[in-house]
């Protein structure tokens, strides 16, 4: 069952991460571990939120897109609404980018802190309808655990970079 598996792989991430707070590298053992564990998943990783852009951060699967607009396809709804999107069929969701022509489904869930936009969590299958509010709840937990093992040093400061852009925007 999907929950107990959750538990696992919460358990085994918990061990994985230990002390290390790189996000880059724990993000990389999260992809990993979600890839080798999760049934049906053909592509998972993550997306960090840079300026109005989600740009490709570490994954597992075949090659990806490498940027993709805040508001756009699944990823970019995601990181606008700030909450879990899941996608049963990829071929019905208006905007949907294309980045593997096997995806079927999708299933992607913000990293937020404290309100701010970190990234995105992504998974993608060649199932239709492989994911369900068990896959979100498990994912939103592994999320969770990885945004608290961080430390903000390495990570962008968004704040800095919308104060730019509003002042570049008006010049």
């Amino acid at each position: 069952m999907k929950p107990e598996l959750y538990r696992e792989i919460c358990d085994s991430l918990h061990h994985l991460l230990g002390e290390e707070n790189d996000f880059i590298a724990n993000a990389a053992n999260t992809s990993a571990l979600l890839f080798q564990s999760l049934p049906e998943v053909n592509w998972a990783g993550f997306y960090i939120a840079r300026g109005s852009d989600l740009v490709l951060g570490p994954f597992q699967g075949k090659p990806a897109c490498v940027r993709l607009p805040l508001g756009k396809g699944v990823c970019g709804a995601a990181a606008v609404e700030h909450r879990s999107v899941i996608v049963p069929d990829v071929s019905h969701f208006p905007g949907h980018i294309v980045c593997d022509p096997d995806a079927r489904s999708e299933i992607a869930v913000p990293l937020l802190s404290w309100g701010r936009l970190i990234g995105v969590l992504d998974l993608d299958s060649a199932t239709l309808n492989r994911f369900d509010e068990d896959d979100r709840e498990g994912l939103e937990s592994v999320a969770a655990i990885l945004l608290a093992s961080h430390s903000t040093a390495g990570l962008p400061d968004l704040d800095e970079q919308a104060r730019g852009e509003e002042a570049n925007s008006l010049s």
